[in-house]
């Protein structure tokens, strides 16, 4: 069996530090709401940190959550007969920002450990890292995309130079509502079932998860202060409102942590606090051609954003 270099200890150490942090940097940006703190542990499965603002200046509602969970591998994550008697274990840093203004960018971002352990020798027989950060972008700047992309291929570029056109694909297959044949937004980076190999080691992948999380900030925050005090209309409201209705379906229908989530009996509250406050569902609309808003969507597909 090959020998595994557990990193469950040294990952909870680093989604702890990087919710305080980046819950810091939202409420400074924010300037008037706070982060509700509901801290929650489940007798032999594990705890977490749902940590959610609501109704602030900038941010009508996000949340960063953290959990920490363990037990025997459900059968519907089984995947092969070998896996039938394991034990998970999993942590994770979770985030969505939904901004009041429509002209500032929805994100998510996540981060991931993920180990598998024979129930009777409590060996590791896998361990894999995951995690990402997209971009939902309601009305299009251009600039805001090319520097999202820019600081998470730096991130990338730190550890490997592979990373980022290989996690920046995965993205854009990844964010797609294949149902209405187009991207949730501009897409970022996702990497999933990462696992060391002779070029990265575990401790590489876990310091890239914690670059990466940091990177986050850097990649986002300088576009809220850019675009948190722009006028807006109603109809820029309505049209934000219903592209959320876009973002819900992903989530609800193809999101792989949400479907985890409720597969392990996780706790629905954190599990749904990605979904924004106001959606709207129209029958058939369609945004006037040549409009910004058919600029954005003509957009929501795979781009070369640091070439465009």
């Amino acid at each position: 069996m090959k020998n595994f270099d557990s990193k469950r200890e040294e990952f909870t150490e680093l989604i702890k530090k990087l919710q305080l942090k980046i819950t810091e940097v939202i409420e400074k940006t924010d300037g008037e709401a706070e982060f509700q703190i509901d801290n929650w542990k489940r007798e032999k499965f594990g705890f977490g940190s749902t940590r959610v603002i609501e109704n602030g200046q900038v941010f009508e509602k996000g949340g960063v959550n953290i959990s920490v969970v363990s037990g025997p591998l459900p059968k519907t994550l089984q995947q092969n007969p070998d896996e039938k008697e394991s034990d998970f274990f999993a942590s994770g840093i979770s985030l969505v920002l939904h901004p009041r203004n429509p002209f500032v960018p929805t994100v998510h971002a996540n981060y991931r450990y993920f180990e598998l352990r024979d129930k009777n020798s409590n060996e590791i027989k896998d361990q894999w890292f995951g995690g990402g950060a997209d971009l939902t972008p309601y009305y299009l700047f251009k600039e805001d995309a090319v520097h999202f992309h820019q600081i998470h291929k730096t991130v990338c570029d730190l550890t490997h130079p592979a990373f980022y056109p290989r996690f920046k694909k995965a993205c854009d297959e990844y964010f797609f509502n294949h149902h209405r044949n187009e991207a949730r937004g501009i897409g970022g980076i996702f990497f999933d079932h990462i696992r060391a190999d002779e070029n990265t080691s575990a401790q590489d992948l876990c310091e890239f998860t914690n670059n990466a999380g940091l990177g986050f900030i850097d990649a986002y925050i300088p576009i809220v202060n850019l675009r948190k005090d722009m006028n807006y209309s109603q109809q820029n409201r309505d049209w934000q409102e219903i592209r959320r209705g876009r973002y819900v379906e992903f989530n609800l229908i193809h999101d792989r942590g949400t479907l985890f989530g409720l597969k392990t009996k996780g706790r629905i509250e954190s599990i749904l606090m990605s979904l924004p406050p106001h959606a709207q569902w129209r029958y058939n609309h369609n945004p006037k051609p040549g409009s910004k808003e058919q600029q954005m969507l003509d957009h929501l597909k795979e781009v070369n954003w640091l070439n465009i």
